[in-house]
């Protein structure tokens, strides 16, 4: 169990749990474990892989991260309901560091509305259930779930009452993003203060952002001496999202003078992980996004401009490389080499193996023959699309895509993919247009009923010879299902994107059937 000191703030993240909550995002255990191990390179405190008592799939993830990510503590969610931490003991139980996260309603209109009971059952199921999971393992954590409209009385009885049943972390939740930093600042105070056995367990704060000031609580609730903060990485999270752990980290590391706080995180990791999760869960990131945003150190103002050409610190707080932004690239083309390529992807935070290297640099070759040059974001986009066809991912492989379109024509798409047993199956279709058509031919070979529920495209780089990013999301049995697909040509992209998609969905179901 970690130990957060005087000056130490520990970061815990739950874009794994909480993250995955924001509406669209459906992730698969492979995928959840990409992200793990890349939270593992940040140096965050504590991962809480999932919610194990909710489904099948969560459970299946949470167990399968504890045995491959072994330096973060791993946690698991779960209600104040005996079975729920059962169940989050079974999935945490080969960890190296296990935590049981319990958490209950804790304010009157949850309590009276959600829970339908009264305050006293709340207390007793909430003292039960850190007992219970106090049994299972050392660190267990509480959470009175929207602690910040919960009368004050009551929460110090609810956080005293835990501590004493076992509880090594308290965790305060805005749940709702509805207190203000002062508001905020003060209540972590006030139980600090009148809370007799605070000092047996850590304060850590988990922030909505529904006012927007998810970061500002945060920030505000560890000046008041909370010591750790949970987040999710690029703000994911339920309806407007949580605290952002990047503007976290990089606001304590920045603000050392005021501060005076640090964290175990590896400050270069910021921009890789912000990309993956953001590649994986087909979320953009906003340009203007504070800390991983394109434009974070972009500067259009002529006044800007000449002030960062004398002397960088005149218009920025942050060295971008701190946080994994590279100044500087080698410049690959179509006469680079496996050498130069390994290197790039190397400064860029890839680790790859002699197979991935050989597979990427085939890849590489075709893009490079349609680029005169190729930057670190066409390389960041092609290793998304590489991890998206990694074996075991796709059960069906597209091979080809011809289309004929026109102001005058009647597009029409012939495709022809490769199925589950090694077969290639080629047939064509017409369509309102050319993507249409391409997805009509597709429809036709694989079928699979499904609706689009969303199709956006983005430039990755400038220029007429720019990657596109294609983000589609279709619908299936209430179900979504995220696709996304780059390259030059944005037709091949939205193809490539279509079958992201429909991989996703044919292996979720599988999933699915094997537990039924």
């Amino acid at each position: 169990m970690k130990k957060s000191s005087d000056n130490k703030v520990l970061i815990f993240d739950t874009t794994l749990r909480d993250g995955e909550q924001s509406a669209g995002i459906g992730l698969t255990v492979e995928e959840k474990i990409d992200i793990a191990k890349q939270l593992e390179r940040l140096g965050v405190d504590i991962i809480e892989a999932g919610f194990a008592a909710s489904s099948e799939g969560d459970h299946e993830a949470v167990q399968a991260i504890t045995k491959q990510v072994k330096k973060p503590i791993i946690a698991s969610l779960a209600r104040c309901v005996p079975d729920d931490v059962d169940r989050a003991w079974e999935a945490l139980r080969e960890a190296a560091h296990p935590r049981i996260h319990v958490f209950i309603s804790s304010s009157d209109v949850q309590i009276l509305h959600q829970l339908r009971k009264n305050p006293e059952e709340v207390l007793d199921m909430a003292v039960a259930a850190v007992e219970k999971a106090k049994g299972y393992c050392e660190d267990v954590e509480f959470s009175p779930m929207d602690a910040t409209r919960t009368d004050i009385d009551y929460l110090y009885k609810l956080v005293e009452a835990s501590i004493y049943a076992g509880a090594t972390t308290v965790n305060i939740p805005d749940t709702v993003g509805y207190a203000l930093p002062s508001e905020f600042s003060r209540r972590i105070q006030d139980i600090r203060a009148n809370v007799p056995n605070i000092d047996q367990a850590v304060v850590s704060v988990h922030c909505h952002n529904d006012l927007g000031n998810a970061s500002a609580n945060s920030l505000a609730a560890v000046q008041a001496g909370a010591r750790q903060v949970e987040g999710c990485i690029n703000g994911l999270g339920e309806r407007a999202g949580n605290a952002a752990l990047e503007e976290i980290i990089m606001a304590i590391e920045t603000r050392k003078d005021t501060l005076g706080l640090s964290t175990n995180i590896d400050t270069t990791q910021i921009y890789r992980t912000s990309r993956l999760v953001s590649d994986i869960t087909g979320f953009p990131v906003q340009p203007n996004k504070a800390i991983v945003g394109a434009n974070a150190f972009r500067h259009a103002s002529g006044i800007h401009q000449d002030g960062i050409l004398k002397e960088r610190t005149t218009f920025e707080i942050m060295d971008p490389q701190s946080v994994g932004w590279k100044n500087t690239s080698l410049v690959l083309g179509k006469l680079s080499g496996r050498a130069g390529l390994r290197s790039r992807l190397e400064d860029l935070g890839y680790e790859i193996s002699q197979d991935q290297l050989d597979s990427a640099f085939e890849a590489f070759k075709d893009l490079a023959d349609r680029k005169r040059e190729v930057t670190d974001a066409d390389l960041d986009a092609l290793m998304g699309n590489q991890r998206r066809i990694e074996p075991g991912r796709e059960r069906y492989k597209l091979e080809h895509i011809q289309v004929s379109c026109g102001d005058h024509e009647i597009p029409t798409a012939t495709v022809k993919l490769k199925g589950p047993d090694g077969k290639s199956v080629t047939d064509a279709a017409t369509g309102t247009g050319p993507v249409d058509a391409v997805y009509e031919a597709i429809n036709r070979i694989v079928e699979v009923s499904n609706v689009l529920t969303e199709f956006r495209v983005n430039a990755v780089t400038e220029g007429i010879d720019a990657i596109g990013d294609v983000t589609i999301r279709i619908e299936r049995k209430g179900e979504t299902y995220v696709g996304r697909g780059t390259d030059t040509d944005i037709i091949v992209a939205s193809a490539k994107a279509y079958m992201n998609s429909l991989n996703r969905l044919l292996t979720m179901e599988e999933v699915r059937s094997s537990h039924s």
